[in-house]
């Protein structure tokens, strides 16, 4: 991380270490809500405190009774003008609680309703380090060292620095079965995701942000552990489906999916977290970090969709376009 960035962040932790915090809360929409799943997941595994994540109107208009002078809010808008981000960040700083956004925009409203802002970089010229994704992970495992300090931590906190080299690694893999995705698939109407654990966040995300928002494409994301309570009932040989291995504690639910789904789909692509290249990562932390990972390979899958179908990810016909 830069700089700048490394100073916000240090002010942030600094605040969590003057305060008691005895529960966390995660805030935010759309994108900015979908990278907050793999955090709240080490925070199960890893902290005795208890953290949720709110789509931001659900935070503001259900009002959590635990939230108060002894709560930790982190909020995210990338553009830093969310109206329910920044009005849940204002709840919440309201209520005594201690409030620290991440945004793309430092100065913004959101940025100024916070106590704390933690910037990040992005665009095709970024540092994959210093985005959004890591900046987070960065702050939750400073976080977590300060509740119940672990070497594992200050381990974490060295190897996001390690992360250019490995996401440049693991594009050039996957990039050629990217490109056979989007000619295979440039046609299709609906594609389904499916996942569980660290990684349910990066088939959400994909689903709503990148297939259903930007290239306009039908898609669900559905949770493995939910797959056989309902939604298996669709599946059929011309279904497609994008499961997600995750390499962590709920990989045998991604793995039943999977032998179910082949069963009765011809159309199923994996993505398996565990063929990530991540020698420079601690064993124990691959797990973990494999959703960052995972994030910017399919974002290559959109990206070749994009070219094939001839619709540019830029492309809104509602969003930005017209009051709602």
């Amino acid at each position: 991380m830069n700089t700048k960035q490394a100073q916000e962040l240090q002010e942030a932790l600094d605040a969590i270490r003057r305060r008691t915090i005895n529960n966390i809360y995660f805030v935010a929409c759309g994108g900015s809500k979908a990278i907050f799943e793999p955090v709240q997941y080490i925070c199960d595994v890893e902290s005795e405190k208890p953290s949720a994540v709110y789509t931001s109107n659900e935070f503001n208009y259900r009002q959590p009774k635990a939230l108060g002078e002894t709560s930790l809010v982190i909020t995210c808008s990338h553009s830093g003008n969310t109206p329910e981000t920044i009005d849940a960040t204002k709840k919440a700083r309201e209520a005594g609680a201690l409030t620290i956004c991440l945004s793309f925009k430092p100065e913004s409203e959101l940025w100024l309703a916070a106590e704390y802002g933690i910037s990040y970089t992005w665009g095709p010229d970024s540092k994959p380090s210093q985005t959004n994704s890591p900046m987070l992970f960065r702050l939750v495992f400073g976080l977590l060292n300060i509740l119940k300090p672990n070497e594992k931590y200050d381990r974490a906190m060295m190897e996001l620095e390690l992360l250019d080299d490995v996401v440049a690694r693991n594009k050039a893999a996957t990039l050629p079965a990217a490109k056979a995705y989007g000619i295979a698939y440039k046609r299709e109407p609906l594609i389904y995701t499916m996942s569980s654990g660290e990684c349910y966040g990066v088939a959400y995300s994909f689903a709503i942000c990148l297939l259903m928002e930007m290239l306009w494409i039908n898609s669900q994301s559905i949770h493995s552990g939910e797959y056989f309570h309902g939604p298996f009932e669709i599946t059929d040989y011309d279904v497609p489906f994008i499961i997600i291995l995750n390499s962590g504690k709920t990989r045998f639910l991604d793995e039943r999916a999977l032998d179910f789904a082949r069963k009765f789909s011809d159309r199923v692509e994996v993505i398996d977290t565990a063929s990530f290249d991540m020698h420079e990562i601690s064993e124990d932390l691959r797990g973990y970090l494999a959703p960052l990972i995972a994030g910017v390979v399919l974002r290559q899958y959109a990206d070749a969709l994009a070219y094939h179908r001839g619709h540019p990810l830029s492309v809104r016909r509602y969003m930005w376009q017209m009051p709602y």
